[in-house]
């Protein structure tokens, strides 16, 4: 079964992005349709499961965060599901990756500060199966969108 993404669906998707919480009225007034059919449309879109999640995105800066700090981690692949299950169980590491290259996984921390950081990274290291950390601290944000690229007007689904 092939199917697109229409031009409508792409509107829907980028006013969801922008404000998860538009009602399906003010997407209809602004697309010029009925929010009845609005509301269909996106339980579609979740039913096919291109809207998985709704969700409020957090400034933490003001809740008194850090910047993220991303960990690159390598590890012994004999061990591999053994870290993987632990580093899923700490509290700092907000995203956990699998990754292609010299590292295997590639962890997202969200720390109270930089001294909170630096004993957590010390922690890793000691972990049996990590064999290597490296650590990228975000300076600043340059770009984050909560758009689609122009083109997935066009990708089969």
């Amino acid at each position: 079964m092939e199917l697109t993404l229409d031009k409508i669906d792409h509107k829907i998707i980028q006013k969801l992005l922008e404000d998860g919480r538009a009602s399906f009225s003010a997407i209809a007034k602004e697309i010029a349709l009925t929010d009845v059919a609005i509301k269909k449309r996106v339980e579609r879109l979740k039913k096919r499961g291109i809207i998985s999640n709704i969700s409020a995105e957090l400034n933490l800066k003001v809740l008194g965060y850090e910047n993220p700090i991303f960990v690159q981690i390598r590890t012994e692949m004999s061990k591999n599901k053994d870290v993987i299950k632990r580093l899923k169980e700490l509290d700092y590491i907000v995203e956990l990756y699998q990754i292609l290259g010299e590292y295997n996984l590639l962890a997202k921390l969200i720390v109270p500060n930089i001294e909170s950081a630096e004993t957590f990274i010390n922690k890793l290291g000691t972990f049996d199966g990590i064999l290597d950390v490296k650590t990228q601290v975000i300076l600043t944000e340059l770009k984050k969108t909560n758009t689609l690229p122009a083109h997935s007007l066009q990708k089969k689904l």
